[in-house]
């Protein structure tokens, strides 16, 4: 990026870049990079599977803004590659590759724009271009894997949303030290994604000052390994399969019940119209005076206040007045003891998302973008 930060505080880039996070693997290592205001290069890949919802749209792009905002050079990964080992789209390579440079980038585009973040400031990165003519990008796949037992690979599955101990064709065993080679054929120092995606950043992080080809390294030539940001996953509105769950069962469960656009009736895809939205979160599961497990807590504390910083709350006047919450403590509180009801929060919830999400909406209303969901809605009855 063609912009100086050197007037910019240390500790503000840094709480940018930290903010809204479920962790950060190497964070000494970020205040040093940091500290000695080296680049910062960015990247977060993305299956290309069907429909964008709040989970992919909107969760991964608040982080995006937020590192674009703190200087940080950022790209989006179109992992064609990964899509066809993982099945997705009929495993047909030629329609992923349309989907992923046609639908997906516009999908990421328009949902920059609605977290309030400028598109122009992104790069695209499709994994067949990179992986074309580049003996460099294989040998590294080979040197990561040389570096990793094949138990541990077998681990790792998890991360294209598989079970563990799952009966899987080889390939997809292929498909970590992919992820994790992907990383350092682009020499990218800071890498994100959600949390279900920390397997394969850790063995990043692991054979990272063991790899004879294509090592990170700082200006210095020093060897370095990539620094790991994650975002917390945001549920679906569905029910969960048992209830109630025990306190320490619900982390166990919360990434089996992420938000799904399997489960077309429990995501909000991000263009969504009102009526859609509305009806959707009125069928949301939202047990009364619950903040543990309970979707629509989740996305106020996770999407609403980071992006808004309040939620207004309007009542008919027998239930109460208008509330107008500042804090998602005092939103939890008055939850938990009652004051607040879960249909006036769904209500709530439903209208500052309608709100939010009406820069994509507008974008996938006309012209090629609406084209291109168009074919893609048709794409997906055929392999639904």
């Amino acid at each position: 990026l063609n912009i100086s930060f050197s007037m910019m505080d240390i500790k503000k880039r840094f709480e940018l870049i930290k903010r809204n996070t479920e962790e950060i693997i190497g964070e000494d290592e970020l205040k040093n990079i940091l500290i000695r205001k080296e680049e910062l290069n960015h990247y977060i890949g993305f299956e290309i599977s069907g429909e964008i919802h709040l989970g992919t749209g909107i969760m991964c792009m608040m982080k995006v803004k937020d590192f674009l905002d703190a200087g940080v050079d950022c790209r989006i990964f179109l992992a064609d590659w990964h899509s066809w080992i993982n099945d997705k789209l009929g495993g047909n390579p030629e329609i992923i590759k349309k989907v992923a440079v046609g639908y997906f980038k516009e999908g990421m585009k328009a949902s920059l724009k609605c977290v309030g973040g400028n598109p122009k400031k992104l790069k695209f990165v499709l994994g067949s271009d990179l992986y074309h003519n580049n003996d460099l990008y294989w040998t590294t796949v080979i040197d990561v894997s040389k570096h990793t037992t094949l138990s541990r690979m077998q681990r790792s599955i998890t991360i294209l949303g598989r079970k563990e101990g799952e009966n899987i064709d080889f390939a997809k065993l292929i498909y970590p030290p992919m992820q994790v080679a992907d990383i350092f054929i682009q020499k990218l120092n800071l890498a994100h994604a959600g949390i279900d995606q920390r397997k394969a950043h850790v063995i990043a992080r692991d054979v990272a000052l063991k790899l004879s080809f294509s090592p990170l390294c700082r200006k210095d030539g020093k060897q370095i390994k990539p620094i790991a940001v994650h975002h917390p996953l945001i549920l679906g509105l569905g029910k969960p399969p048992i209830w109630p769950i025990s306190k320490d069962k619900i982390q166990e469960l919360w990434s089996t019940l992420k938000m799904s656009k399997s489960k077309p009736g429990t995501c909000i895809f991000i263009y969504d119209s009102p009526d859609e939205i509305r009806k959707k979160i009125l069928k949301a599961f939202c047990p009364e005076r619950e903040i543990e497990f309970n979707p629509l807590i989740n996305w106020a504390e996770k999407i609403i206040f980071p992006l808004k910083g309040k939620l207004e709350v309007k009542r008919q006047k027998q239930f109460g007045e208008n509330i107008n919450y500042e804090s998602i403590e005092k939103l939890k509180q008055d939850f938990k003891e009652g004051k607040l009801h879960p249909s006036d929060l769904k209500n709530a919830i439903s209208e500052t998302l309608i709100k939010i999400l009406k820069p994509a909406r507008e974008h996938f209303s006309k012209g090629k973008p609406k084209k291109m969901l168009n074919e893609l809605e048709k794409l997906m009855k055929t392999y639904s």
